[in-house]
């Protein structure tokens, strides 16, 4: 398996993986228009058939960053994947000079297992007032916000 950056042919594959989750809920949606804005903050894990994982890091001020779209297809989860993309987009932030990296998600305990800690909702107006506004949850999120130190 390979981890790099991904490229435009890509962007069909992600929004696969990453709407697959979105229809269960378990993330926001994305539209082709929007990876391909974005597309410069994913990276792919790439096995022998294609895609397998996804996630992206995506700033949102001089000193926070965001964990995103981290998506695993179902047959290459709990085999570290997931912990390898994430590590990866954590390697990003610093040497992007990011301070603070979050995510919100429904695997806490997954996270706190690469170093991120609980922390209110509240302290990420960057992240409320962005996308979080667009979400059909709002404001009513279950999801558990965590951050760490990049």
């Amino acid at each position: 398996m390979r981890i790099r950056k991904a490229l435009i042919a890509d962007i069909r594959d992600i929004q696969k993986l990453v709407n697959d989750f979105a229809r269960k809920e378990l993330m926001i949606p994305r539209s082709v228009n929007e990876l391909y804005e974005n597309i410069r903050d994913f990276v792919v894990a790439e096995g022998a058939h294609g895609i397998v994982g996804v996630c992206a890091l995506h700033i949102l001020w001089d000193d926070l960053a965001e964990v995103r779209s981290l998506a695993v297809k179902a047959e290459y989860q709990n085999k570290g994947v997931g912990s390898i993309l994430v590590r990866r987009c954590i390697r990003d932030a610093k040497l992007l000079g990011v301070k603070r990296v979050f995510v919100l998600t429904y695997q806490p305990d997954f996270f706190r297992k690469l170093g991120f800690s609980d922390t209110d909702k509240a302290s990420l107006p960057q992240k409320i007032w962005g996308d979080c506004i667009r979400c059909p949850k709002f404001p009513e999120c279950d999801e558990s916000a965590l951050i760490r130190n990049a």
